[in-house]
């Protein structure tokens, strides 16, 4: 796999650690979107209903590199994760609009393979520290305390903000999302 060079904006001093985050990590290649829709049909041929719900999905990532995003897949696909927390500004930068309930996306392993189809199912936006132990339990990474997702997640959002050179507030609001896998068959909830 080739390593892409990642861009980062000399803009803070957390920048410092986004670009030596950079050097050591893959980025991520564009999804497989012809398999995210062959994934998405052989969802709907079996559960009709789901158009009628919620006609379109997004495909993405979890994280900001291969390595992280096989790692997180492998926790969904485990059945140990079962929900995800992003800023709401990612989505504004994204220029995506952000899930609602019900809403579905295609989950990609770190090749851009599509791997499972989650649907949204709880939605909550506050502030980081309004993470509850329960949600870090159900997001499944570390150890799964509350203090462990605090650490980690102001890591990652430091470091995936300062790669845009801005600055991460703990007042910024966050998505915490709670989702079901609902296809394929051997790993739906």
């Amino acid at each position: 796999m080739v390593q892409r060079e990642v861009t980062v904006h000399p803009r803070t001093a957390t920048c410092a650690v986004a670009a030596d985050y950079a050097r050591r990590v893959t980025a991520l290649p564009e999804p497989d979107r012809d398999a995210a829709a062959a994934l998405w049909s052989a969802y709907l041929a079996a559960h009709p209903e789901a158009a009628e719900l919620a006609p379109e999905y997004d495909v993405d990532f979890y994280g900001d590199s291969v390595e992280l995003a096989d790692e997180l897949i492998g926790l969904v696909i485990a059945g140990g994760k079962r929900a995800t927390a992003s800023l709401v500004d990612e989505f504004r930068h994204e220029g995506q609009a952000l899930p609602r309930i019900g809403s579905h996306w295609i989950a990609c392993d770190g090749r851009g393979v599509p791997r499972v189809v989650q649907r949204s199912i709880d939605l909550r936006i506050g502030p980081i520290e309004s993470v509850d132990d329960a949600f870090a339990w159900d997001e499944g990474e570390g150890d799964r305390t509350r203090a462990d997702w605090l650490d980690g997640h102001r890591r990652y959002f430091t470091r995936t903000l300062a790669a845009r050179g801005v600055v991460f507030d703990e007042s910024q609001p966050v998505l915490f999302e709670r989702f079901l896998v609902v296809w394929p068959p051997e790993l739906a909830d």
